[in-house]
């Protein structure tokens, strides 16, 4: 079956660290996307950063589970990669790339693939994925506006 790939930018005012941290904060996704919640996958008592191999869970506004991620790669302050180990989408594969724009900015490249299946969906694919990049970097310019 044929694959769909997708890539949406967006910038940022904030620094790389910056976005890269907001990607990583599971309990701020509620407050820039449209995600009810986001939350990590991890062992009873254990409170450390995100790391390769761990899963995390999205739920809708519904409160369904949309998919659960698992971590596939993490370069700090560059790239951040995952798939889906369930869901609607478990042929998804994301991956945010950031890299450095003139005057401390961030240019934010969020591209995916995703298995086809019916023509509508590719659009909404495409605009959801938009709508991320841009949320993301909206929401690191918040972050910088509210300390500045």
């Amino acid at each position: 079956m044929p694959y769909l790939a997708v890539t949406a930018t967006s910038r940022s005012s904030a620094p790389a660290a910056l976005v890269y941290a907001a990607l990583l904060d599971a309990e701020s996704w509620p407050s820039w996307t449209s995600y009810y919640q986001v939350e990590w996958e991890l062992p009873t008592g254990v409170e450390r950063p995100a790391r390769v191999g761990d899963l995390r869970t999205i739920r809708s506004r519904l409160g369904r589970v949309c998919c659960r991620e698992r971590i596939v790669e993490m370069v700090p302050d560059q790239r951040f990669s995952y798939d889906h180990a369930a869901g609607l989408f478990t042929s998804h594969r994301g991956s945010v790339d950031l890299a450095p724009a003139p005057h401390g900015r961030t240019d934010i490249t969020w591209s995916a693939t995703y298995r086809r299946t019916l023509p509508l969906l590719d659009k909404l694919r495409r605009r959801r994925l938009q709508v991320l990049a841009h949320d993301l970097a909206s929401y690191a310019n918040s972050i910088v506006s509210r300390h500045s």
